[in-house]
């Protein structure tokens, strides 16, 4: 795809910007960018059976993408697997509940759909250095890139708030990590400023074009699931998420490649739900959340930079936000490891959380085919999974007092069973 076709547009004002600006909100406004295709030219060169002739991953989708794909920089990101939790899905009462999951991306997240094409955009540009705040994920995906890509990395993260398991592939790729002593909001702020007054390319979810490559998590559910779900659920942090995989779908749709679409479900922490609030209570403008709390550190944003968007997202598709507590996430997390086999940070749990808390009060039915986005590793945050999970069982080395403890616990699998 030519630059001709692709310009900068803000969702405020609507002023628009060629594609090599290096910008990151609109200097009208202030507003939010978002990235504009054309795509008349695009509907007449693509199909799924062409897609289909190539692997599945962020690039099989390439035409859909901003950037020149002869420059990629890929770590084979994408392709993500979609289980049918059936056992999960009996359990809580739903037929049709399915999950999308992002920790088996390269860094264990879904933010290497977007670093794929953010950095991608920064070869295209010819910038050396990138930078970014982060809660862990985003710092890891971003150093792992930027390796990749032989760029200098500067993060930013709140200082002993970050997961070791995110915090070490950060340091580990080579970043220079500089601990804030504040939160993720905070880091947010200075970073932006410091990429603005410096050659640095912010890719915070703030930046667009990052947005550009987590849309084909959208892309990606048809293609395996042959269908648009009823219901697309996923946790909720800094908000880009949310709205890049409705632009997903509203895409496909706009070049006939679905005729439906899915109902957008935010799923936040208790202790940082701005956009619950602003949801349920239909509010014009956002009441922030000072100082976030809560167990699933990836989500643990009170003042999310892409609400804007993510709030059109939920409100255009009909769809709703919910908030869970930590002992609910924890419980979900222990559900789907036992259940399903797939192990998750505290932060995507809180998807399936909310699913079960919505399919309780009525807002969602047990018919509806739900897709719940689990967006990290549970190895992430080994620390806090070892805390929740079943206890190590010591024994000396004693054939008989092992043959008792294993008996006992194949009793008690047995008397479930009956």
């Amino acid at each position: 795809m030519s630059e001709r076709n692709i310009m900068l547009e803000c969702i405020n004002c609507g002023k628009k910007y060629p594609s090599d600006t290096v910008i990151y909100r609109c200097s009208s406004c202030g507003g939010l960018l978002d990235i504009i295709l054309d795509y008349d030219s695009i509907k007449e060169s693509i199909s799924w059976a062409k897609f289909k002739q190539r692997p599945l991953s962020v690039w099989r989708y390439y035409e859909l993408l901003p950037v020149n794909p002869k420059l990629k920089v890929s770590l084979l990101e994408g392709g993500t697997p979609l289980y049918h939790a059936k056992r999960l899905g009996e359990l809580i009462g739903l037929n049709n509940l399915y999950v999308k999951f992002e920790g088996a991306n390269p860094t264990g997240s879904f933010k290497d759909r977007g670093m794929t094409v953010g950095v991608t955009k920064v070869v295209e540009l010819g910038i050396k250095s990138v930078g970014c705040a982060s809660t862990g994920n985003t710092s890891a995906s971003l150093a792992a890139y930027a390796a990749k890509a032989g760029l200098a990395c500067f993060v930013l993260l709140p200082a002993g708030k970050v997961a070791m398991g995110k915090l070490s592939q950060a340091m580990l790729h080579g970043a220079h990590v500089i601990a804030l002593k504040g939160n993720f909001d905070q880091a947010l702020s200075i970073v932006e400023q410091i990429c603005n007054e410096e050659k640095i390319y912010l890719l915070n979810s703030l930046n667009p074009w990052r947005l550009e490559g987590q849309k084909t998590t959208a892309y990606e559910i048809v293609d395996q699931l042959g269908k648009v779900p009823d219901r697309v659920v996923l946790p909720v942090g800094n908000c880009g998420n949310i709205s890049a995989i409705w632009k997903g779908f509203k895409e496909l749709e706009t070049i006939y490649l679905t005729d439906t679409l899915p109902k957008m479900t935010g799923i936040q922490a208790k202790g940082a739900s701005p956009i619950v609030n602003m949801i349920k209570r239909n509010l014009k403008l956002i009441q922030f959340t000072d100082n976030p709390e809560t167990i699933a550190t990836a989500i643990r944003i009170g003042r999310p930079v892409n609400w804007p968007k993510a709030v059109k997202a939920i409100r255009e598709s009909n769809g709703t936000a919910e908030s869970v507590s930590d002992s609910e996430i924890i419980t979900m997390q222990k559900m789907l490891a036992k259940l399903e086999g797939i192990g998750v940070e505290p932060a995507s749990a809180a998807s399936l959380a909310g699913v079960q808390k919505l399919l309780e009060e009525g807002v969602i039915e047990r018919d509806e085919t739900i897709v719940s986005i689990t967006t990290g590793h549970m190895l992430k945050d080994p620390q806090e999974a070892i805390e929740i999970a079943e206890p190590v069982n010591e024994f000396e080395s004693d054939i008989i007092k092992i043959k008792y403890f294993i008996e006992s616990k194949l009793a008690e699998v047995v008397k479930a069973v009956r």
